[in-house]
């Protein structure tokens, strides 16, 4: 007994924030900030599409495709402390970091 089994399902790898990000409609992202308010709409390039068997990754095809996500929130990431020192010449130097974040829904996958 032979039997096909086909998945239906559609997701994208995106460029964003420097990152490759893979999504599926419905996924809440966290990206480096992206400029706009809470509820506005982004568009993300992609690089990669993939719906059902059939995969995308010719450039010029993926130029039509847009992955549209919607900004739920701004955030900003964990704490990062960082210390420089040497010794025996009294050269201690703190600093601390937090990314600045996003987070966004995404919205649609079109072809």
């Amino acid at each position: 007994m032979s039997r096909e089994v086909s998945s239906q399902v559609v997701y994208a790898i995106v460029r964003a924030g420097g990152r490759q990000e893979k999504v599926s409609i419905g996924d809440l992202v966290t990206l480096d900030r992206v400029a706009g308010e809470a509820g506005s709409t982004v568009e993300l390039p992609a690089l990669l599409l993939v719906d059902g068997d059939k995969v995308t990754s010719d450039s010029k095809t993926l130029a039509n495709v847009k992955v549209t996500a919607e900004i739920v929130e701004d955030l900003r990431g964990p704490k990062i402390s960082i210390m420089k020192y040497k010794n025996k010449t009294g050269y201690k130097k703190r600093q601390g970091f937090r990314a600045e974040l996003t987070t966004v829904k995404v919205t649609g996958i079109d072809a």
